[in-house]
């Protein structure tokens, strides 16, 4: 039949990211004004961003005081190390793998499954969200793994019902104390001798050494004690920022972090400006100071060179420093910057990546008290967040970028606020922590909520006026593609004429779905009552046809997410109109 509605339509592919420093004139219609708590998806899209949860279900034993911060956390030898006030502990995580009811049995004879027990002790104590459990021994052997001889209930708590997949922690062991006026913790992992080791310093006491075992040795050298940076290089240890010599790098003997003999190979070398980090990236050394930046290259102390890679660049913190995407990317003064080799050998070329999104660094830059990054290996993402004295973690911001085909794309963080980081992998795993303000170890990337706070996230399309800002477009409905990971909640919004005051302002449209393509595989059974419908045959990007009011010379389209179902990614948009008068 042929269509005389007129209706005309534009369609666009959500692309490009956050763009902040063009008119909306010379934006493209997939690039987004707003995108907060939505990031740029690898397969395309802007995905609602997965939340984060306790990786570790007891808080960390305080020192002094409640407001003690999480000032470092790092994954190591199957247990996640945690350092607070003047003492450094370490607890075994891993998941359940089978649900528990609130009525089942166990008194001394129980058995839990879980994902594995490497870094639980023989018997203890473990914690799944607010019950107490005893077990007397472990079964690696079986798949999954066992915790058996179980007692549920313990400690006068409550049996309750426990879903597979949630975190079964240990308690908190303590291995280390009597870090006097610890400020923060920075740490390399290291095998020098067969046995994998990981080493911490906190710029007032002597850098620690723990083996896999978790036996504890001080660096004894008062020359390196209160260092600020350390780094493993060609089988030496290196350790820099010590605030009564900022500028000098010590390292240690070959395959000896705590031996500074000069005739067997420990040296020093010193540079003209405060070191604020040390990475090394391929075969060199990078050493990041506040207004330079220096690569050592060589082997040993008899052919260690120190390189000018720039001397009217620095990088504002040490902590933003991470090898993303085969580059090492930092916050500059101007914002994030890599330092990518190029194909000549021995050079190297500075790039600045954040143009697009150049406000937001300067307006978080200026007060921000603490930088603290991530890198997400799965996704190839880096995020950035920026801690500002007194500000609540609702509001504190952050900023992802992910680098896709085209380049750099960007989007806006808004609700985590750590005091540390850590990324790992294990396995093909990608464990992302960070430690917070109220004594946790959080895992990012797990959940639909910020440990039980909805995640609220925003996107705003550029003004549309389909080329043309003189003609009145009545629109008559937009067109919705989607991919769903489960049932979601959202609205979409229709605002017009650049969202002026006497501009048409129709009520919000429901955005939701509750049936989702299931792969053979991977789904899960549905059972009635179930928020989302698994349907084996459905669409995987499912199209919602939404028939809107109002007209205008530009159009905005806006979705805003409640934050409390599971992600999904928006892939495009259709709009159809149809034009009347010009103005």
């Amino acid at each position: 039949m042929v269509d005389s509605s007129r209706v005309q339509p534009a369609a666009f592919n959500c692309e490009g990211g956050l763009v902040l420093n063009r008119s909306t004139f010379l934006m493209q219609p997939g690039e987004a004004l707003v995108l907060e708590n939505f990031e740029p998806d690898v397969e395309g899209g802007y995905r609602r961003i997965n939340g984060y949860r306790k990786y570790v279900n007891h808080i960390i034993p305080q020192t002094n005081s409640s407001s003690e911060k999480v000032i470092g956390v790092a994954s190591f030898a199957n247990k996640v190390i945690a350092c607070r006030g003047e003492k450094i502990f370490n607890a075994g995580t891993t998941e359940l793998s089978t649900s528990i009811t609130a009525t089942e049995t166990m008194s001394g004879s129980g058995t839990i499954r879980v994902e594995s027990v490497s870094g639980f002790t023989a018997s203890g104590t473990i914690q799944i969200e607010n019950e107490i459990f005893t077990y007397t021994g472990i079964t690696s052997t079986t798949n999954p793994n066992l915790l058996t001889g179980v007692t549920r209930a313990a400690s006068s708590t409550t049996a309750a019902a426990h879903l597979n997949g949630v975190v079964v922690s240990s308690t908190w062991t303590e291995i280390d104390t009597g870090r006097t006026s610890a400020k923060k913790y920075r740490f390399e992992r290291f095998n020098f001798n067969g046995t994998d080791k990981i080493i911490f310093v906190d710029e007032e006491n002597a850098p620690v050494v723990f083996d896999s075992s978790f036996n504890v040795v001080d660096v004894a050298a008062s020359s390196v004690a209160g260092s600020k940076h350390v780094a493993s290089f060609k089988n030496h240890m290196f350790y820099a920022g010590k605030g009564t010599t900022p500028e000098e790098v010590i390292f240690s003997v070959p395959f000896d972090e705590d031996n500074f003999t000069s005739s067997d190979g420990a040296g020093s070398i010193k540079v003209d400006d405060t070191i604020v980090g040390l990475k090394v990236f391929r075969d060199s050394l990078f050493i990041f100071c506040e207004n330079r930046i220096f690569k050592l290259t060589g082997n040993t102390s008899s052919d260690f060179a120190i390189i000018p890679v720039t001397r009217s660049i620095g990088c504002l913190n040490g902590d933003t420093i991470q090898e993303f995407g085969g580059d090492l990317i930092f916050l500059g003064p101007d914002g994030l910057r890599t330092v990518a080799a190029t194909a000549k050998i021995g050079d190297t070329e500075l790039g600045t990546v954040s143009k697009n999104v150049q406000s937001l660094f300067d307006v978080n830059i200026k007060d921000s008290l603490l930088f603290e990054s991530v890198v997400i290996a799965d996704k190839t993402q880096y995020r950035i967040f920026f801690t500002k004295e007194g500000q609540a973690e609702n509001l504190t911001r952050g900023v992802a970028c992910v680098i896709k085909q085209q380049g750099f794309e960007f989007s806006e963080i808004r609700g985590v606020k750590p005091t540390s980081t850590d990324t790992f992998i294990t396995s093909g795993d990608v464990i992302v922590l960070h430690g917070s303000s109220d004594g946790y170890v959080q895992r990012q990337e797990k959940g639909n909520t910020f440990d039980g706070t909805p995640i609220l996230a925003r996107y705003r399309s550029p003004d549309l006026s389909f080329g043309d800002t003189g003609i009145r477009k009545h629109m008559q409905r937009v067109i919705v593609n989607y991919k769903p990971e489960s049932a979601i909640d959202a609205d979409l919004l229709i605002r017009y004429d650049n969202e002026g005051s006497g501009s048409a302002r129709p009520a919000p449209y429901a955005l939701d779905s509750s049936t989702i393509a299931a792969q053979f595989g991977s789904a899960l059974f549905s059972i009635v009552g179930d928020a989302a419908t698994f349907v084996f045959g459905g669409p995987s990007q499912p199209i919602i046809r939404q028939s809107v009011e109002g007209s205008g010379f530009s159009v905005i389209l806006r979705i805003n997410d409640g934050g409390e179902t599971a992600p999904y990614s928006l892939k495009g948009f259709q709009l159809e109109y149809q034009l009347g008068a010009r103005r």
